[in-house]
């Protein structure tokens, strides 16, 4: 039978497990120029409404690097433009390909795919979630860290896709979560009601980014304006005031707090250009690991 990800809810907390232990794996060969053909004869199909720099390159060199071959595709340069059935064009898909990575707007045209698809069919990021993202965010916490157990996470900024994504994980995981976000910008109470995470007390939900850094092992930013929502940064502006993760916030996380961010980084408005270039900043490692923990994901759709 086969498996899709569309959400982190899609995993059990073995699969998370999983998923990281191979990833490392197939990082650590890779480094030793050891390299894994397992996907030989494989084909993974990238259909992008969204621009996309990190995560169409990390799925392309990971399907490469494991022996398939990746087919990108631009929505307007198919037959979706002119109007064919989600439906159909999953089920014809399905004929020519082994998996299919999707990164659009509407979660629910992700979903129509996944459910006439025959294939596996993969969030690359939906207006509402970003789940491949948020794995191998971890996979880098795991790294700096030795593990996610006893770890402070916290998110400062806008209760957008990435933002949901961590909701789930940390649902499933059982994280030491704190989100900040402005009232007007918080998480969709349906998504964290949905995770469960109204009830779970390692889960919190201010409006306050001091009290969600305090003490923090991890603090997580990302854009303040997301793909589509440009037009509204003007506002953003005033209403993030005090939510820039910069010295004076990190002042009351760990002092050997990391600061992760899913790039690209707007400097000066939700991360200071000092912490953005502050030695030892680990973004680069972070944007690496989706290769791998892309190669990780596929292999264990495809595979199945």
């Amino acid at each position: 039978m086969k498996k899709d990800l569309l959400s982190l809810l899609d995993l059990e907390k073995k699969d998370f497990q999983h998923l990281f232990k191979r990833a490392m794996q197939l990082k650590d060969r890779y480094a030793k120029g050891i390299f894994d053909s397992i996907l030989t004869g494989k084909t993974l199909g990238l259909i992008f409404d969204k621009k996309s720099t990190r995560t169409r390159i990390a799925f392309e060199t990971a399907m490469i690097q494991l022996g398939g071959h990746p087919i990108y595709m631009s929505t307007q340069d198919t037959q979706i433009s002119r109007n064919e059935p989600a439906r159909d064009t999953a089920r014809v898909l399905s004929r020519y390909i082994d998996c299919l990575a999707m990164r659009t707007f509407d979660h629910e045209l992700v979903e129509e795919f996944a459910q006439s698809a025959s294939v596996p069919v993969i969030n690359a990021l939906t207006d509402s979630f970003h789940p491949c993202q948020i794995l191998s965010d971890i996979m880098t916490i795991i790294e700096y860290k030795g593990g996610y157990e006893n770890v402070k996470i916290a998110w400062v900024g806008d209760g957008n896709n990435v933002a949901n994504s961590w909701v789930n994980a940390a649902s499933v995981l059982g994280l030491n979560f704190s989100f900040a976000c402005p009232d007007d910008y918080s998480i969709d109470q349906d998504i964290i009601a949905n995770a469960g995470a109204d009830t779970m007390p390692n889960i919190v939900f201010t409006n306050d980014p001091r009290e969600a850094v305090k003490n923090a092992d991890i603090v997580y930013t990302d854009v303040w304006a997301s793909m589509g929502e440009e037009a509204e940064l003007s506002d953003r502006l005033l209403s993030f005031e005090g939510f820039q993760v910069n010295k004076t916030l990190l002042s009351f996380a760990k002092s050997d707090a990391l600061v992760l961010h899913c790039l690209p980084a707007h400097r000066g408005e939700e991360i200071s250009e000092q912490v953005f270039e502050a030695k030892g900043a680990v973004f680069w490692d972070q944007a690496e690991n989706k290769r791998h923990m892309h190669k990780a994901i596929l292999e264990n759709l495809i595979l199945a």
